[in-house]
């Protein structure tokens, strides 16, 4: 195996990389669906996690993004990307095997060693992360960053739905045929998921690098240059903003339905399926307008979307009839999958556009260096706020009364989780204001952009159905931030 980064590559290393770069995603996409979202929330629950705890478990994979300091150290004394991300990579999904291991041989498997074999996982991850964007970054050709990595995360998506829904019905019928062995099961998905990982990083090493210099300078100095960069500290205010009022709320969807709704984890499994599926449907067109108009102006469509997401939580419950909820819960998922697509897609992208090429792994660590701040204090804050709001409630009903019939209408019925979700939406509205003052290279006029869109869109039916009806709302939207 080679090692050592080329001074030039050639199209057909090219393209064999990246061709490689989605088989690993696609084994990580495997050891992530096995062992986070839905079924990590029912491990901590079954581990006995409270709500705070749920929140700290949520804040681990941001709050260890602040080790990534150390990925430009070694990026100084370890001249190989390639090897860095490699080692890194395998090192972090070892503690998914013990992890395995010991849900498998422990009676009850205690939160704390649930927590902690997390974090050295996320700890590694979060080290390599940055040496992996680099190392993609000096792969594939800027003019077909939104088309890759649509394609490479819709083959993940399509995956996580097909797995994702597999593993709910199996644990679902575990947990209500054979309680006792629900934990064991846990157990087998996390040791399946540590030897994929670990299959998937060894893997990666067929990609080829491209030789990049690291600068010598100070570390500290050198992280104050992004900070200087005016338009990346937009940027940055921007991102760090977004997640703060995504993390506030999203670790709690799923507490929220498993405890104030009801609801089985195979039922949220499908409704994360329909997000899955909506978000697969909608990435790759997402992808080609990214290319086309700017990253800006995709997450300028999806951030509004995903803001009445976070209001429309509000609303489930508030009805008695059960179809209507679900019903209400199907539209957010729906609309939730089209946005983080076209948001999740584009902040990536657009971080690395905004990098140069020389420095791209430390204006990445930057970014997210300051983004884990707010990432790992925002769901701490929700599990608090939770606990907080867990004993009041915000009414505003019409009540009708007559002779015959007494009726009430909720207007607004806020209680411990609705409060979270309200908070939520009202800090990513706020986030959109910074998202206005960030300039891309090759965007293209908001407003001229929406009807291009638009009028493309109005080409395809099936287009139009997906994205279509989003376009008239951002429009609006926009308006109103700018007249502000």
């Amino acid at each position: 195996m080679n090692w050592k980064p080329k001074p030039v590559l050639s199209e057909a290393e090219i393209e064999r990389g990246m061709k490689v770069m989605i088989v690993d995603g696609i084994a990580s996409e495997i050891m992530t669906t096995l062992t986070g979202g839905t079924f990590l929330v029912a491990m901590a629950l079954l581990a006995g996690a409270n709500n705070l705890e749920i929140g700290l478990l949520a804040s681990v994979p941001t709050a260890t993004n602040l080790l990534q300091l150390t990925s430009i150290w070694l990026c100084r004394k370890i001249r190989s990307k390639k090897l860095l991300c490699v080692s890194l990579s395998v090192t972090a999904r070892i503690p998914l095997f013990i992890l395995g291991l010991l849900a498998l041989t422990l009676e009850k498997l205690s939160f704390n060693i649930l927590i902690t074999m997390l974090f050295f996982y996320y700890a590694f991850g979060s080290i390599s992360g940055p040496i992996w964007n680099a190392w993609v970054k000096d792969l594939v050709p800027v003019s077909r960053l939104g088309t890759y990595f649509s394609k490479r995360s819709s083959y993940m998506q399509m995956l996580n739905v097909i797995l994702g829904l597999s593993v709910a019905f199996l644990m679902d019928h575990i947990k209500k045929e054979y309680p006792y062995f629900e934990q064991k099961t846990f157990g087998c998905m996390f040791i399946v998921a540590g030897m994929v990982g670990i299959a998937g990083a060894i893997y990666m090493s067929r990609s080829p690098e491209h030789i990049t210099m690291v600068s010598n300078e100070n570390i500290f100095a050198l992280l104050r240059k992004p900070l200087k960069d005016i338009n990346f500290r937009h940027l940055l205010s921007f991102n760090s903003l977004w997640l703060f009022a995504v993390n506030i709320a999203n670790p709690f969807f799923t507490v929220f339905m498993l405890k104030s709704v009801g609801l089985s984890l195979s039922f949220i499994l499908i409704l994360t399926t329909i997000s899955q599926v909506f978000s697969i449907l909608t990435i790759r067109i997402w992808g080609k307008y990214a290319d086309r108009f700017s990253n800006k102006n995709i997450i300028a469509l999806g951030g509004p979307l995903y803001m009445l997401c976070l209001v429309a939580w509000c609303f489930v419950g508030l009805n008695q009839n059960a179809l209507i909820n679900y019903l209400l819960l199907f539209l957010i998922h729906v609309c939730m999958g089209m946005a983080n697509a076209g948001i999740n897609l584009s902040l990536t992208n657009i971080s690395l556009k905004l990098s140069p090429s020389t420095e791209a792994i430390i204006y990445l660590s930057a970014r997210n260096i300051v983004t884990a701040v707010f990432s790992a204090i925002a769901p701490i804050a929700g599990g608090l706020l939770v606990d907080f709001f867990a004993n009041r409630s915000l009414n505003v009903r019409v009540q009708w009364m007559g002779p015959v019939a007494e009726k009430n209408i909720y207007l607004i019925n806020l209680h411990q989780w609705n409060f979270l979700f309200m908070i939520g939406a009202i800090i990513a509205l706020i986030s959109l204001n910074l998202l206005i003052r960030v300039r891309e290279k090759g965007e293209v006029e908001q407003s001229h952009a929406a009807r291009i869109l638009l009028g493309n869109i109005k080409n395809s039916v099936k287009d139009y159905f997906i994205i279509g009806q989003i376009l008239s709302f951002h429009q609006s939207i926009i308006e109103k931030i700018r007249k502000r």
